[in-house]
């Protein structure tokens, strides 16, 4: 959960999410030395008024601000690829999860038990009980085991909708007449909070996702009594 002038991520939940946090700060570091780099040259040419006259036409120096950022590309390139064939890769899921969006609630359908559907809706403001957060709270939160591939099947019934939990590293478009896919796998149990991240009407801010992460014997135990 994010808290008030945080200036970074949320606090990684999944693999995923872990490799992206390690992309984006590899990815600063390389943006932070260019800058450096290019500040320091700057201040060179405004302080200084000596020209080397070697340095006016040397092919040396060409071929390594022409190789330079090639390599700087590559070296952003192969953290990228890996970090997005990781996200898209769904290897023997054991349990799905169909997710529907509509103007303005979700509703959840765990297709490998029989019956087991609900709408989840915005709890209002005014039946918040002490501690609950505003706008993000839900009737109904998606149970869903630990350590376990979990793929979601994400849809809309009405409009353009978007299915996001940033401490996953989750954020699934869902399309009227499309079915997209994405797989999670959360690391520990606890509750972690999305909403709809696409511009989808009147009430899109109203939308949020609760996912209660909890271990497997007690995601038998919660299936079972709603089965």
């Amino acid at each position: 959960m994010a808290y008030p002038l945080q200036l970074g991520f949320q606090d990684a939940t999944s693999p995923v999410m872990e490799e992206l946090i390690h992309f984006h700060d590899h990815t600063l570091m390389i943006i932070f030395l260019i800058s450096s780099l290019v500040l320091y040259i700057i201040l060179l040419m405004l302080t200084t008024k000596l020209v080397h006259t070697n340095m006016m036409n040397v092919q040396e120096m060409e071929m390594i601000w022409t190789i330079l950022p090639a390599a700087i590309l590559i070296l952003i390139a192969l953290p990228s690829l890996h970090t997005l064939y990781m996200m898209d890769e769904i290897n023997n899921p054991l349990l799905t999860v169909k997710t529907m969006g509509h103007q303005w609630f979700w509703s959840y359908e765990y297709t490998d038990y029989e019956d087991l559907a609900f709408d989840s809706y915005m709890i209002t403001a005014n039946d918040l009980k002490f501690g609950e957060l505003r706008l993000l709270e839900v009737d109904n939160r998606m149970v869903l085991p630990t350590d376990l591939p979990v793929r979601m099947l994400v849809s809309s019934e009405d409009v353009l909708h978007s299915w996001a939990v940033p401490s996953l590293g989750l954020k699934t478009d869902a399309i009227p007449g499309r079915l997209n896919q994405v797989t999670l796998t959360s690391t520990r149990p606890g509750l972690f909070y999305g909403q709809c991240s696409e511009i989808c009407g009147a009430n899109h801010s109203f939308m949020p996702i609760v996912l209660e992460l909890v271990p497997l014997k007690h995601f038998e135990s919660w299936s079972t009594s709603l089965a």
